[in-house]
């Protein structure tokens, strides 16, 4: 008999490792495809971004609105919201020398002077730091981002409390009582006769204002967020922002045209974070950079 016409089998041996072999095999290749159908996607070591939570926190929505009552009281802010509304832009960076937060060593001086010294400082501004930071907050509102930034820098000062007393409340509740009076000793409507002339003038007077309202409201706007978000850098020039009304350092800006500056606030450039750490709209924070663009123009 040739070689190629042998048995690969000559041995007992042979034969029982080939009869094993026949049945593993097999076996092992359908718990290897079990086990990878029904295996979940795994991520590598610090590939977290596909992760549900990671994926909820992308799409929330920027800004978040709280419904309540006219006459309910003020919900005020806690010390961490205020702190990223307001003071991150500069104390996240250190921007003109603001003490990083969590720098131990940078406000263990500070710390030293006592609460009411931050806070005094925090109220009424110091070196590049406009007054309150540039925000609009209650000054019980600045005290508790104060100690908030404080106590990550090793303070242990206690968060001030709300009052007991309910003050926006009791204003509601009394705004209709003072009204009652009013209305009682208003004067009587005029004559049936002048009302149609009456309504003409009223008419004609509220067109001009009515056409220039929606620019008024705007630049108010602008004017209102330039104040509370943009003041803290751009009054004084903080970390290179351009000071407000100076045509030198606005005019290069200004030649990129509105969209380049709207695309730079968006996204944020240098010690500026993106939309300046604000909370505001895109029409609201185009708002506020026209109102800059034409102190400076």
């Amino acid at each position: 008999m040739s070689e190629e016409h042998q048995a690969f089998i000559k041995t007992p041996k042979q034969l029982i490792t080939v009869v094993i072999l026949a049945f593993v095999v097999p076996i092992l290749i359908i718990v290897l495809l079990v086990k990878f159908v029904s295996a979940g996607s795994r991520m590598g070591a610090g590939a977290s971004t596909m992760t549900p939570e990671a994926i909820e926190a992308r799409i929330q929505p920027v800004a978040r609105f709280e419904l309540k009552g006219a006459s309910g009281p003020k919900v005020l802010a806690a010390g961490d919201a205020v702190y990223k509304a307001q003071c991150s832009a500069c104390h996240d960076s250190g921007a003109a020398g603001a003490p990083k937060l969590g720098d131990s060593g940078a406000w263990a001086a500070r710390i030293k002077t006592g609460y009411d010294a931050l806070l005094t400082s925090a109220l009424k501004g110091k070196g590049a730091m406009a007054p309150q930071g540039g925000g609009q907050f209650d000054d019980l509102e600045i005290g508790r981002a104060v100690v908030f930034i404080a106590n990550k820098g090793g303070a242990s000062f206690d968060e001030p409390k709300a009052p007991a007393g309910d003050a926006p409340a009791a204003a509601a509740d009394a705004a209709p009582a003072a009204a009652a009076p009013a209305a009682e000793s208003a004067p009587a409507a005029a004559p049936a006769a002048a009302a149609p002339a009456a309504a003409a003038a009223a008419v004609a007077a509220a067109a001009p204002a009515a056409a220039a309202a929606p620019a008024a409201s705007a630049g108010d706007a602008g004017k209102k967020l330039y104040e509370t978000a943009c003041v803290a850098c751009h009054s004084s020039g903080v970390a290179g922002a351009p000071k407000f009304g100076d045509k030198a350092a606005w005019a290069p800006r200004i030649a990129t045209g509105m969209e380049a500056m709207m695309n730079t606030t968006l996204k944020g450039k240098g010690a500026m974070p993106p939309r300046g750490a604000s909370t505001a709209s895109d029409e609201e924070l185009k708002a506020a950079v026209e109102y800059m663009v034409a102190a400076a123009k």
